[in-house]
């Protein structure tokens, strides 16, 4: 790491967090002036007047410009999306147990005086919520985007990069010119509105740098507001104001820039830079990345940590034609990754039968210095998947990945990743014990038996199939609602220029511009299910240890006064990620039959559903709205971690054996993204033998065609160290889910759940 970047590293990381409400006040007052608008104009013109209204600032040693705010990692009110949840937690955002951020008081009294006046009652929170329906349903299924605008989209970076703002406001002039149709042409007419804020803004940061004496970066920036990119440097410049803008438009995580070590390639070939000097404008742009985080609602930090706000770049897999593909970016990528060593951006490496050992074992080393980057996602699974699903074959060799391991196409895509979480284990509880919770005693559900009334495996498990359908009806229920409620709220004139074939046939992105409009439902926790329904199914129905009965009974009481059998269960049941056939399956069996139930409904744009396994951070809070379960496993504790992965602790056979359990699940069931947690102890890649096994251990992920693994290369004694002394590890970071975090600024159970995550030193 060079001087420049690292006095840049500093700076950055020397800035607090604030709560913002600067672009809060500029659209209230937007949407005043424009009372008689369409909500189409008026999300335009608020997002032109924050472009040209909204504070910003350069640092002298900045090579890459730009910030949706003055602040660096400011975490932004958008009264459109939802002002209640603020108005109720303001006080206590700086004291919340996950995700902090300092208040200005005066900003409060600002908050309450002139935005919530206006905005109660008209925001997307208000209207999705009022019914209280998503809240019925909230111990089984978690409804997203209910308070913030859709994101996790991989723009077309590669079209922007050749067009620029100026060229798409020509697009969108020609295409007004034939456009008869009212509400095409006012699409259209926003489209010109917020480019031509997007030139202001870039011409603004280009004033600011001529103040500065920054000629260059002015220079650059002017050039960007009138044609497309030529340098390698305008192009760093022009992506990264595509994502400030994204973020600006939407308030949303994860826009993702997709396989840049091949969208950036014909720009560095073209530029004859030398490695040092690429690798110092890569490393400022991944600064950058780290200087925007998102501020959500108490309840949903629980769920999504440690600010994961999903910058992921993709590097490595395959060309169209199935030839590996791998250059000299896709290594100083990684590099970058490994001098500075932040959460951001979310660095995913594509493996497959052919990939480059050299790249293989490059990112290997990185994984080695412990920042839980990058991760590892499997071409031979994920393409045949997506194909299955109804992506063509072209678009299905380019996958991308946005957020944390949800997989996407490029630039054409509303994928609408993370519409639901769906807590199988909730649904299992509630079979056993006659549709009651066993934490509150409240009826949620139909009463279809319990397991004092069930004779047999298959009668339980019929009535948890009853089950599934009675929740998975008022999950698309509440889904479709939630997507209607953003198409009444928050279209995207900016975004949708962005995503293939709004623009062509005149539709918003919300409104299903885009070629593909998916929707995608998390299954939690599959791990923690098939333990279970392995133990009943041994221990009541076959070895008849335990009645129904006395099972039921020991649930119910939190296993007090029944240690013998909880410890039974544990141990003498086996458990998933131990390559036991039986036992994997009836989780494989579970995740199918889910999968295959959202196959018959269509989404409000018209799509399809289809479902992925993985957590973010909400193994942790799902777990404490499930009482104790017949795997042993005491009432409220965390879930297993990841989605793929097995019940930390349980793994007892090694990682071959995890692999091979993981690999029985049908891969149809992650074609929204799969995650496999894996802790490996870091003296077992202080040599180079060891880098070798492990790349052979990573040639048998690919073999066994498992979709995702990531990797926490970290001891338990530092992270207890950690816990106990953590001003001493503030740069400390791990792997939480599909996302890097700093360990310190994780609430102390999920801190407590990483550290008990099996640890491996051999393979």
């Amino acid at each position: 790491m060079n001087k420049r970047i690292q006095i840049l590293k500093e700076k950055m990381l020397s800035h607090s967090r604030y709560v913002s409400i600067e672009q809060a006040m500029i659209i209230t007052e937007t949407y005043k002036q424009h009372e008689n608008d369409s909500v189409q104009m008026k999300r335009a013109y608020s997002l032109y007047n924050a472009l040209n209204q909204i504070e910003i600032a350069i640092e002298p040693e900045e090579l890459i410009v730009g910030n949706r705010t003055k602040g660096v990692r400011d975490g932004v009110v958008f009264p459109e999306s939802g002002i209640s949840w603020v108005d109720k937690e303001f006080e206590t955002i700086p004291t919340r147990p996950q995700d902090k951020f300092n208040v200005r008081e005066e900003d409060i009294k600002t908050f309450r005086e002139c935005i919530v006046p206006y905005w109660k009652g008209k925001s997307l929170e208000d209207d999705v919520k009022a019914d209280g329906k998503i809240a019925a349903i909230s111990t089984v299924v978690k409804i997203n985007q209910t308070d913030h605008a859709q994101g996790h989209i991989c723009p077309n970076v590669k079209e922007w990069l050749e067009t620029g703002p100026a060229g798409y406001i020509q697009i969108a002039q020609d295409k007004l010119e034939s456009c008869t149709d009212v509400k095409k042409r006012e699409f259209y007419e926003s489209t010109i509105i917020v480019m031509q804020g997007v030139q202001d803004f870039m011409n603004r940061y280009a004033s600011l740098a001529k103040e500065m004496n920054l000629d260059d970066v002015a220079e650059i920036c002017h050039d960007l507001s009138i044609r497309p990119a030529h340098t390698f440097r305008e192009a760093l410049q022009s992506l990264w104001f595509l994502m400030v803008v994204l973020h600006m438009e939407s308030n949303a995580s994860s826009f993702s820039p997709g396989r840049l070590d091949k969208t950036l390639y014909p720009y560095y070939k073209n530029d004859h830079l030398t490695d040092e000097q690429a690798l110092e404008l890569i490393e400022c742009l991944w600064l950058k990345f780290n200087q925007i985080v998102y501020l959500r609602n108490a309840h949903s930090a629980k769920y999504f940590a440690g600010f994961p706000i999903g910058f992921n770049i993709a590097v490595g897999g395959q060309d169209e034609n199935g030839n590996d593909y791998v250059n000299e970016l896709s290594h100083l990528m990684i590099q970058a990754q490994e001098e500075i060593g932040l959460p951001q951006p979310n660095l995913s490496v594509r493996l497959h039968k052919n990939t480059n050992q050299e790249l293989l074992e490059h990112a290997i080393r990185c994984v080695a210095k412990g920042s839980g980057m990058p991760q590892f996602f499997n071409d031979e699974s994920l393409i045949p998947a997506l194909m299955d699903l109804g992506i063509s074959k072209k678009d299905a060799m380019d996958y991308a990945i946005v957020g944390c391991v949800e997989i996407t196409t490029q630039g054409n895509n509303l994928g609408w990743s993370d519409a639901a979480m769906f807590n199988l284990c909730k649904v299992l509880e509630l079979t056993c014990n006659h549709g009651k919770c066993l934490i509150t005693g409240k009826t949620l559900a139909p009463d279809f038996g319990s397991l004092s009334t069930y004779k047999t495996f298959d009668k339980l498990e019929c009535a948890f199939e009853k089950m599934m359908d009675y929740f998975i009806d008022k999950m698309i229920e509440c889904c479709e609602k939630v997507e209607k409620g953003h198409q009444d709220h928050l279209p995207t004139p900016f975004l949708s220029c962005v995503i293939d074939d709004c623009l062509e046939k005149g539709i918003d992105v919300v409104n299903g511009g885009a070629h593909y409009n998916l929707s995608g439902i998390q299954m939690i926790q599959v791990a923690n299910l098939a333990d279970s329904l392995a133990a009943i199914k041994k221990m009541v129905f076959e070895e008849k240890r335990y009645t129904g009965k006395e099972l039921e009974q020991a649930l119910q009481n939190n296993f007090e006064g029944q240690e013998v059998m909880r410890q039974t269960l544990l141990n003498r049941v086996e458990k998933y990620g131990n390559d036991v056939q039986w036992v994997d399956e009836l989780g494989s069996k579970w995740a199918s039959a889910f999968r295959n139930k959202l196959k018959k409904y269509t989404n409000y744009r018209n799509g399809p559903y289809h479902t992925g396994m993985y957590t973010v951070s909400a193994h942790v809070p799902m777990g404490q709205n499930v009482g104790a379960s017949a795997d042993g496993r005491l009432s409220q504790s965390p879930l297993a971690d990841g989605g793929l992965s097995a019940v930390y602790g349980r793994d007892l056979n090694g990682p071959t054996a995890v692999l091979k359990s993981v690999s029985r699940l049908e891969n149809q069931c992650t074609t929204n993204g799969g995650l496999l947690n894996m802790k490996f102890l870091p003296e077992f890649f202080s040599t180079e033998t060891g880098i070798k096994k492990f790349a052979n251990f990573m040639r048998t992920f690919v073999d066994l065609e498992i979709p995702h693994v990531q990797f926490n290369v970290v001891s338990k004694k530092d992270l207890l160290a950690a816990k106990e002394h953590p001003e001493q590890y503030s740069s400390l970071t791990v792997r939480v889910a599909g996302y890097t975090a700093y360990f310190t600024e994780l609430a102390g159970d999920l801190q407590d759940e990483i550290i008990a995550r099996t640890s491996y030193d051999a393979i």
